[in-house]
């Protein structure tokens, strides 16, 4: 995929994911995601980030955790979930057609964010959501080549990934297997879709 490709992918999952959000109930925005410790809410809130972040309001919030990545992502994410459900909705929706990274962001990351975390809420909520195949393949690779903050190479080693829907592979050892999008969940540290892999247990 070239970025133009990558782009039109990222504003069709945040528009995607817009519309999954405004149809949900309010209790389901309260449903526990595949994020540890986070709701739906928070999830969404995370997301509605995606084209606000300056260098500035990363620096600041980067100062509050005392500067640690993994607080000042979840205090941002926090905050942005005290809005209110339609506003979060609204943001989410807004960043479409917005083509700004946040700081320290690659595109493929951003890829990569948007449609995990949508997996990642749709999930737990038993709404059926896939990852387009040639966007998959394309965050499968760099999650793999990527080392914080999952460190796929170092938790899967031992092991080859092979998707059974598409051409991708990576890693040594003994095989695991399944739709390139289950592959990308793994990658991404989330167990939920081992039930759709051979090879691995839970």
């Amino acid at each position: 995929m070239d970025e133009a490709q990558i782009w039109q992918t990222i504003d069709s999952e945040r528009a995607a994911t817009a519309d999954l959000l405004a149809g949900l109930t309010d209790v389901e925005w309260t449903y526990p995601s595949l994020c540890e410790g986070w709701t739906v809410r928070e999830v969404a809130g995370h997301l509605s980030l995606a084209n606000r972040v300056s260098v500035g309001m990363a620096f600041k919030a980067f100062v509050r955790a005392r500067g640690s990545f993994n607080r000042m992502v979840d205090q941002t994410a926090r905050a942005e979930a005290r809005r209110p459900t339609a506003e979060i909705v609204a943001n989410v929706r807004g960043a479409v057609g917005h083509h700004t990274l946040a700081p320290g962001q690659t595109l493929k990351n951003a890829l990569m964010d948007c449609m995990v975390h949508a997996q990642d809420m749709a999930i737990p909520l038993g709404i059926e959501r896939h990852m387009p195949i040639d966007a998959a393949r394309v965050s499968a690779d760099d999650l793999w080549r990527i080392g914080f903050p999952f460190h796929a190479r170092r938790r899967l080693a031992g092991h080859r990934l092979v998707a059974t829907d598409t051409d991708w592979s990576a890693g040594e050892g003994a095989e695991i297997s399944g739709p390139i999008e289950a592959l990308v969940m793994l990658l991404a540290g989330r167990t939920a879709t081992i039930p759709r892999l051979t090879g691995i247990t839970a």
